[in-house]
């Protein structure tokens, strides 16, 4: 049976990035600069991701800003008819820098913040670049491009999520994403450090539902908790090859960017396949799309085609297998484990971070 047509491209056009935060959710091992797709071949994908449907690219790294060709992958992109969502730490970037990607036919900033003061957002990113966030978003609005303001949310930064949305209106952003930080990849080796309790959590959900109540109409907030506390899984990516499409530096495509932690999973490049290709027919993308591979007790599950089963990275990391139910799940055999790991971690003293850089 031929799937829906995806909705979304994730390209992420660079491992590289001048911050090193300890929660980075792409892969344990990286893809060094000599192994990234060129111009030409981008701009392929991005042609064969209009004509398969997609109506979203999500230009994301690393850095993407690091591609000197950022302005030429822009302009590729809006000759083959897609709205273009540049997803920044905001270094890299000038005022000139940005007037020309706006030339180019830039849409949309979607501009990450570590925290609400210079200092605590520099440690957290490994990198003084708190200033440099503040001058982007100005820039942005002043090019009357549509702003997002990333809030990655954890212990050291949950205190201050009402300083972010109050932070997200004084930017002029249209929309701020407030998503705790999910512990796969590099994230999961700076969990201890990173949880927050039950109690930042639970005051966190109702700031955020009371802000979505008086901000209605001027800002939209989206919101995800950390899963170690959910009772649900998530439908991670909208469910495993049901709407996104991402693309690695190196050209490996993916139902989801942190799917390459997977052992036993081959992914087609697009290098070698059509986009079209890799999204009907790909042993990848077929692997856990839809209900079919369940087991008990997803298999029948009345939230089965809600959820998808959930996260597939972490099942591995925490139950063992791929095809293991998500531990978020309550019916889940791992999941007092899973909570009992928060409430372990989340209240000891944290440790320092493991800053990520290219090296390791």
């Amino acid at each position: 049976m031929t799937p829906p047509p995806p909705t979304g491209l994730l390209a992420e056009l660079t491992h590289r990035c001048p911050l090193a935060c300890p929660y980075c959710s792409n892969p344990l091992e990286l893809v060094r600069a000599e192994r990234e797709l060129d111009t030409a071949t981008w701009a392929r994908v991005f042609c064969e991701a209009a004509d398969l449907g997609v109506l979203q690219l999500h230009l994301s790294g690393g850095e993407p800003a690091s591609r000197r060709d950022l302005e030429a992958l822009v302009a590729a992109a809006r000759e083959a008819g897609l709205y273009t969502n540049l997803i920044t730490s905001g270094i890299g970037l000038t005022e000139e820098r940005l007037k020309r990607l706006a030339a180019a036919g830039l849409d949309h900033v979607q501009l990450s913040l570590q925290d609400v003061e210079a200092e605590s957002s520099d440690r957290i990113g490994g990198y003084a670049g708190y200033e440099r966030k503040r001058a982007v978003a100005a820039w942005t609005r002043s090019l009357g491009l549509a702003l997002t303001l990333n809030a990655p949310l954890h212990r050291a930064n949950v205190h201050n999520a009402a300083r972010f949305i109050e932070l997200a209106l004084e930017m002029d952003c249209g929309r701020i994403e407030m998503a705790h930080i999910q512990y796969y990849g590099w994230a999961l080796a700076n969990r201890a450090a990173l949880l927050p309790t039950r109690a930042q959590l639970d005051e966190t959900i109702a700031l955020v539902a009371a802000a979505r109540e008086r901000l209605k109409g001027r800002l939209v907030l989206d919101f995800v908790i950390p899963d170690y506390y959910a009772d649900a899984p998530k439908a991670c990516m909208g469910g495993w090859g049901r709407e996104v499409i991402v693309v690695a530096p190196d050209g490996a495509a993916m139902p989801c960017h942190a799917a390459a932690g997977l052992p036993g999973m081959s992914f087609l490049n697009v290098r070698d396949a059509s986009l079209a290709a890799i999204w009907s027919g790909s042993e990848a993308f077929n692997r856990f799309r839809g209900t079919h591979w369940m087991r008990e007790p997803c298999r029948g599950c009345a939230n089965a085609e809600i959820d998808w089963g959930g996260c597939r990275c972490q099942a591995r990391a925490l139950a063992g297998a791929a095809e293991a139910t998500d531990p978020a799940c309550t019916l889940s055999p791992r999941h007092e484990a899973m909570r009992a790991i928060a409430e372990a971690e989340a209240y000891a003293p944290p440790p320092p971070y493991r800053y990520r850089r290219m090296g390791g």
